[in-house]
């Protein structure tokens, strides 16, 4: 920024710890920079503590006197930087520094560009009702625009009088055609099959997952019989345990069924 003829004033936010400071005190005693600097070092509040606080993140700490907001600050001021009392002075500082330069007569303030037009925020325009939100998705399986519901192309209304059933509609909306009886009724079977536990079960499970690895059918059907036990497909033999004990012990049926209601 020294060596840039459009920044006639340099601005420096430093913090505690590091020594990055210095080398700028250095830089403007050296003549090196000739600018105008307006600095402040954050982290004066540090004095408070009766330890060194680390401010925020790594390197944020002071490790010795020189290091200190406070010690820069100084530093800086006496090296003739434009230093304010505290940060919440800092942009009465900037004013000043700036003021004093144009009337100096080495900034030379100009006209302030056009301020561009801001689009209508698209929330806001749409409450106003100047535009509309597009659909989001086209349904080419489903169609219900004109005056009765279409399922891939067949009417609801046939659905109706040609008996396809649940079969028949999955097979429009899944396969996007109307598939043969046979089909629609396998559909139906599987849909009767898994209505009570469904396909996540774990002998269910396995055997999906063993015939898609390309396993014979037996192969399938004993990986979902191995997980037979307690929590699936076994309950019947733990209950009948449980009926054993309780007889044994001689519960009757109704603090049988309170004592296991507790477990």
């Amino acid at each position: 920024y020294q060596d840039d003829q459009g920044a006639k004033v340099l601005l420096l936010l430093g913090e505690v710890g590091g020594t990055d400071e210095y080398d700028l005190i250095n830089a403007v005693k050296s003549g090196r920079i000739t600018k105008p600097v307006i600095a402040w070092c954050v982290g004066t509040c540090a004095s408070c503590f009766a330890t060194e606080v680390q401010f925020g993140h790594a390197g944020a700490q002071a490790r010795g006197d020189m290091e200190t907001a406070a010690a820069k600050n100084k530093a800086m001021k006496e090296a003739g930087f434009y230093v304010p009392d505290s940060f919440d002075k800092l942009p009465e500082m900037i004013s000043k520094v700036y003021t004093d330069l144009v009337e100096a007569g080495d900034i030379k303030e100009t006209a302030e560009g056009e301020t561009p037009q801001v689009p209508m925020d698209y929330t806001w325009a749409k409450k106003l009702g100047m535009v509309r939100k597009p659909a989001n998705f086209i349904s080419s399986i489903s169609d219900d625009r004109g005056e009765e519901l279409k399922y891939c192309g067949v009417s609801i209304s046939e659905v109706f009088s040609q008996d396809l059933g649940i079969g028949g509609v999955l097979s429009l909306l899944w396969f996007r055609r109307q598939l043969p009886k046979e089909c629609t009724k396998f559909i139906e079977m599987i849909l009767m099959v898994t209505a009570d536990h469904g396909p996540a079960v774990s002998g269910a499970h396995n055997t999906i997952v063993t015939a898609r690895a390309g396993k014979d059918l037996v192969s399938a059907l004993c990986s979902g019989l191995l997980t037979i036990g307690p929590r699936f497909g076994g309950a019947l033999d733990d209950a009948a345990k449980m009926f054993a004990d309780a007889y044994d012990s001689g519960l009757n049926a109704k603090d049988f069924i309170e004592k296991m209601k507790k477990t």
